[in-house]
């Protein structure tokens, strides 16, 4: 797919459209600063439009733990009869190495700078939420590395193994390319992962893509603010920025995007939809009930590390960062003789949930239509009917059955002939470790569809998952990534184990192996966010 230029967009409004307003053109010039195509960005600020949040004042104290914005955004909400929480539209994330290990006066230029932004930019949607996090490579710069005295006295280990600290870097998943993995293969996007190196991650999420092209801008010396003339923070060479990545979520922004950009399969997207792949992915009931639940001191749902209330790193926790390119025109391919033949909604609804109904019984998690099972998602009633009719089938609950129900995900045709064959569904196959006992799931993403050229191999423009994710550890993500991959759960003909497989069960055929080989990650690394007290170049002023 070739970069388009984008026309002006002249949108028609819905009744449900009352409560959004339009967001402003942006530059393209100022644009061209951040390291991102400009006219990708200026095709998604022109199909975005910004919610008309209630207002709030700001906090007369902001949150320790950095990521916990729940409370500051807008609350959830029930869309076919599920219920749902939109966070900020726009999530830009920005890595950056040092040139050179930082200072004392280096720690003060970054918490006046944080405090510069947060002082002209509401802590609200409408303006910007900040978060900061700090990769290995920072803490091997201190004083002793992580295995010194400064770091690995402060630094939570894990309660299962406490030689082990709670930031590790990230590995290869079973399914990435690498040569780890020589039996990997992807269709389209065969490219290694790779695991990247860098010092810090700024994580700056709101509404307005004006707002975070702004700020980034500032902080590599625009010496404009919101606005105003105020000169940007004296880093003196400190920090080099890396490639840049932008995800936003927005029901129905997909399929506006692959309309603009004229994707050959943009009609099987739902437009109800907040991501590529035509579901919602927001649930209440998927993500934590709250910041505190993924941090390294815990809650009562479940504790993972040695860290108690009053250490350093107390309200901290781990952010996983992955870029991968998404492969919809295997994902939506109409073509029996390609790949491996058509996916019509019933398959894509169980390599994304399960296959079992919100009972629980055998069967689909929600009906195609008899008549088009492709167009606007295929889902029944959607190739015809209105957006509510489309949300049915786009909105889909992910009801947790226990840590098992991945024995029992049987194929429903082939059951209904009486073999019991595995099937792989994403959600299900996370849930294998995702929650704890009491079924709370112990993880907050913020991630969203992008569109990059980043590590694509003809250099063109695709759609992307940018994933982040919050979690107690390091070792809870590696392990929920397993499961996610669930080789032991497929047949070794097709490169699985078949390990896991329950007797008198037949392994899961490798194309059902939920959306593994429709995604490839590129890139991967973990960080360790620190509370909010500490968030500028943690334990500097210890050394």
């Amino acid at each position: 797919m070739q970069t388009k230029s984008f026309p002006p967009i002249r949108r028609s409004y819905r009744p449900d459209d009352i409560l959004k307003v339009p967001a402003p053109a942006l530059d393209r010039r100022t644009l061209l600063k951040m390291g991102i195509s400009a006219a990708t960005l200026a095709s998604l600020g022109s199909l975005a439009w910004m919610p008309l949040r209630v207002a709030q004042a700001m906090p007369s104290t902001f949150p320790d733990i950095q990521f916990d914005i729940g409370s500051f955004i807008a609350p959830a909400q029930t869309v076919a009869g599920v219920p749902v929480q939109f966070g900020p539209v726009f999530t830009l994330l920005v890595p950056a190495t040092l040139t050179r290990t930082p200072v004392k006066s280096d720690q003060t230029t970054l918490a006046n700078a944080l405090a510069t932004v947060e002082a002209n930019y509401a802590f609200s949607p409408s303006g910007v939420f900040v978060f900061v996090a700090y990769g290995r490579p920072y803490f091997n710069r201190l004083p002793g590395g992580l295995t010194g005295t400064l770091v690995s006295s402060h630094m939570p280990r894990l309660s299962s193994n406490t030689s082990r600290f709670v930031l590790e870097e990230a590995v290869p998943s079973p399914t990435d390319v690498s040569p780890l993995n020589p039996k990997v293969t992807k269709a389209t996007f065969n490219v290694p992962v790779r695991i990247e190196t860098n010092d810090i991650l700024f994580t700056l999420r709101s509404d307005s893509l004006n707002n975070l092209n702004d700020i980034a801008n500032w902080v590599q010396g625009s010496n404009t603010l919101a606005g105003k003339s105020i000169a940007s923070p004296a880093f003196n060479g400190l920090l080099s920025f890396g490639d840049a990545r932008v995800n936003f979520v927005q029901p129905g922004l997909p399929r506006q995007t692959a309309d603009l950009l004229g994707l050959p399969y943009a009609n099987e997207i739902n437009p109800a939809s907040s991501m590529w792949m035509g579901f919602v992915d927001q649930q209440v009931a998927g993500s934590a009930p709250n910041g505190a639940t993924v941090t390294f001191v815990g809650t009562s749902h479940a504790k993972l590390t040695n860290a108690v209330a009053g250490n350093y790193f107390d309200n901290g926790s781990i952010q996983h960062l992955s870029h991968i390119i998404d492969d919809l025109p295997q994902y939506y391919n109409k073509d029996a003789t390609k790949f491996t033949g058509q996916e019509p909604y019933s398959e894509r609804v169980q390599y994304m949930f399960r296959s079992k109904t919100a009972s629980g019984a055998a069967g689909l998690p929600f009906p195609q239509d008899p008549n088009d099972p492709f167009t606007n998602g295929g889902g029944q009633g959607a190739p015809t009917g209105t957006l509510s009719t489309q949300q049915q089938s786009a909105y889909l609950p992910d009801p947790f059955f226990g840590v098992n129900d991945f024995k029992t995900n049987f194929d429903p045709d082939l059951l209904a002939t009486g073999v019991k064959q595995l099937r792989v569904g994403h959600e299900q196959a996370l849930q294998r470790s995702s929650r704890a006992t009491d079924g709370t799931p112990l993880h907050i993403r913020n991630d969203g569809p992008g569109l990059s050229s980043l590590d694509v191999p003809d250099g063109s423009t695709q759609p992307t998952l940018e994933f982040t994710v919050f979690v107690p550890t390091a070792e809870f993500f590696r392990v929920m990534r397993v499961n996610a991959a669930s080789l032991d759960l497929v047949s070794v003909a097709d490169g699985g184990t078949a390990t896991g497989v329950p007797a008198g069960v037949n392994p899961s055929a490798g194309e059902d192996d939920g959306l593994e080989r429709f995604t490839t990650a590129t890139r991967r690394q973990n960080f360790l966010v620190p509370p909010r007290r500490h968030r500028a170049f943690p334990l500097l002023e210890l050394t």
